[in-house]
Order: structure tokens, then sequence, then C-alpha cells
């Protein structure tokens, strides 16, 4: 214990020791928090201006009076569109969908038939194409009350144009829908714990051997266990200061939401942050052993990153299971690393119960996964010793 203390203290010391690259790792893990939840509160927050300030674009409004009076009844400001509202729509310059309203549409309205009205927009227009659905409705609401109208005169009651009535009923409760906006945060934790343990298990691998000073580490009287677990506890200590960090950055990032209705639907607290750090624990240990022995062979500490990049790779894409699956969680997923921890993180925020079972199987695959690595270093280690 002794020596795996000493060991654990040196390679803690080495990896704080580059500030330039300390730096830039908790920076980027503090950053991150605040900085997707100011872009995704930017966005919305746009859209939300828009459909406040309920404009309709109209092309040949004039050839509709019936129509402008609907659309000033609902509030609406009608805007006329641009000569070159196509162009404009194709290069995103413009940012509403268009209506375009034939000549004859009042002479049609009148004489019972439908006239055919345009709603004009591109779907390589993000912005025009968010605002078609809100123009779609009005217009369905203006289809609506011409065809009661139409009735009433008649004699006709308007209530036997509805043969049921419909009502929506949503299951999901408000943490659940609530989780909805912080299905991002799991990600992003989970990627900067692992990009913080990358530098730190390649540099006292790869990095020591291209230096020149694992041969001599090795020469020391330190048992190879003693060498690997102080290696091993000082990669995983800054993948958990990442970790934890990362967490944090997203209690006052969210300042920075714009939205209120977004501050309302995004719940990440101290109790949320407290259960991430606890199940990123474990898998904080078995990706540091894991990238270690990626490392240990390679002689470059190029070569180690590149290695390291399959892995990188597929950590990356294993949470992205779940949202591809539309079928909801299956027993598997707790059996694989990374993918375990993004289905409990999800759970917890969805604030739903975590059974034992349900933690101890990711921490149990997680420490067989690390105890493998961590064997399959020192082996590595006592032949390069004996070579």
């Amino acid at each position: 214990m002794n020596g795996t203390w000493v060991v654990y203290l040196k390679e803690l010391v080495d990896a704080l020791r580059d500030r330039r690259t300390l730096a830039t790792v908790l920076l980027s893990s503090v950053a991150v928090g605040p900085l997707v939840l100011f872009l995704v509160s930017t966005l919305v927050s746009g859209i939300e201006k828009r459909a406040e300030a309920r404009n309709v674009v109209v092309l040949g409004i004039e050839h509709a009076p019936t129509l402008a009076n609907f659309l000033a009844r609902q509030t609406y400001a009608v805007q006329r569109a641009p000569a070159d509202y196509e162009e404009q729509l194709r290069n995103s310059r413009l940012g509403d969908p268009v209506v375009v309203v034939p000549a004859d549409f009042e002479r049609r309205l009148a004489g019972g038939e439908a006239p055919l009205v345009e709603v004009v927009s591109s779907a390589a227009n993000q912005r025009a194409s968010t605002g078609v659905g809100a123009v779609l409705r009005l217009l369905r609401g203006f289809n609506h009350e011409q065809a009661v109208l139409r009735v009433a005169t008649r004699g006709v009651a308007p209530g036997l144009l509805e043969a049921l009535r419909v009502e929506e009923r949503d299951l999901a409760s408000a943490a659940t829908r609530a989780a909805q906006l912080a299905t991002m945060v799991p990600f992003f934790v989970l990627m900067a714990m692992l990009y913080g343990a990358l530098n730190a298990a390649l540099d006292t691998t790869a990095g020591e051997r291209e230096r020149g000073s694992l041969e001599p580490l090795l020469m020391t009287p330190v048992s190879r266990a003693a060498l690997v677990m102080g290696k091993w506890g000082a990669v995983a200590s800054v993948a958990m200061l990442i970790a934890v960090l990362s967490c944090l950055s997203f209690l006052p990032g969210q300042w920075l939401l714009r939205s209120e209705a977004l501050a309302a639907m995004f719940r990440f607290g101290l109790r949320e942050a407290a259960w991430f750090v606890a199940l990123l624990l474990p898998l904080a240990g078995a990706l540091s052993a894991l990238l270690m022995a990626i490392a240990v062979r390679c002689k470059t500490f190029k070569e180690a990153q590149a290695n390291a990049t399959v892995l990188l790779l597929v950590v990356s894409l294993l949470p992205l299971v779940t949202i591809f699956n539309q079928e909801g969680e299956a027993a598997w997923h707790l059996w694989v690393p990374a993918l375990a921890q993004s289905t409990l993180m999800a759970r917890v925020l969805r604030a739903e119960a975590l059974p034992a079972p349900d933690l101890l199987w990711p921490v149990g695959v997680c420490a067989a996964v690390a105890a493998m690595a961590l064997v399959y270093v020192a082996k590595t280690l006592r032949r390069a010793a004996v070579k």
C-alpha cells in the first residue's frame, strides 16, 4: 500500500503539472454545461419570439379580404411577401413560410368552391420549417369557421360536422416531460469524463515510454501491482474530477436559460448531480483501465491516441442506443458499460426509482472490466521489465 500511495501521488502530480493541458480539459468540462444550455436556450428563445410576434407572411392578401379579416381577429399581423420570396426561402434569408393566395380567392369562396392556398417553405430553411405548423393550424381554423357558417346559413346545426369529440391525454409525468430537455446532460458529462481520462491514461503509459522514463521506473523496488494500481488511481481520480466539475457546471448554467418555459422544464439540481457522480464513479475506473491497457503497448503518445480512437468512438455511440431504440429499455442495457450509466442517469432525470440490482450489475461489470484491464497492464509491464 505504501508503494501504491507513492506512485499514486507521483502520477497525480505529473498529471496536474501540465498546466496548459489541465486548463484546457478543466475549462472544457466546466464550460460545456453553460455553453450547451445557452445555445439551446437561444434557439428556443428565438422560436418563442417568432411565435409571440404572431406574424404571417402572405402573398396576394389583397385578393382575400375575408381571410385578412379572420387573421386580424386572431390577432395576427399580415406582412406582404417580397417578390423574390422563393429565392429568400432557399437562401434562408426569409425566416417565415409564405402563404400564397390566388387572385380568384373571393370569387371561389363566395361560389362555394375551395380556392387553392399554398404554404411555401423550404426543408433546408429550419426557421421557416418550424413556422409551417402554426400557419397550417391557422388556415385550418379559417376553413372550419367557413364550414360552420355555410351549414348555419342553411339551418343545419354546426355540431353535426363533428362525428366525435377528441381529447388528448398525456400519461407522462411532469418529471418525465422535463427529462426530455435534460437528456443531453448525461452524454456531455460522459464524454467530458472520457476525454479527461484520455490524456492522463496515455501520458502515464505511452507518454512515459516515449520519454524514456518508464524503464527506470520499472527498475525501482516497487511491485508491478503497486505500480499499476498507483497509476490507475491517479488516472481515475482525474477522470472523476472532470466528471464532478461537468455535473456541477450545469447547476449555474441554468442561470443562462433565456426562456421561462425551459427554465421551468429543466430539472437538474444537487440530487441529480450527486446521483450522476455516483453512477460515473465505477465507469471512470473501467474506462481509465481500458485506456491504460490500450496505450501500454504503444511506443509513442500519437500511436496511443490513434489506438484509443476506437474506444472513444464506441463509448460515444453507445448512449445513442437509447435514442434509436423505440421499444424502451432492455435488460441487456445494464450489462454494457457507458450504456448502463446513460440508462440509469436517464432514470434519475425522470425521478424514477433505482432498484439495488439495477445499480449492482453495472458496478460489477465495470469492476470486472477494470480488473481484467489492470491485470493485462501489469503483465505487459512485467514483460517489458524482463526485456
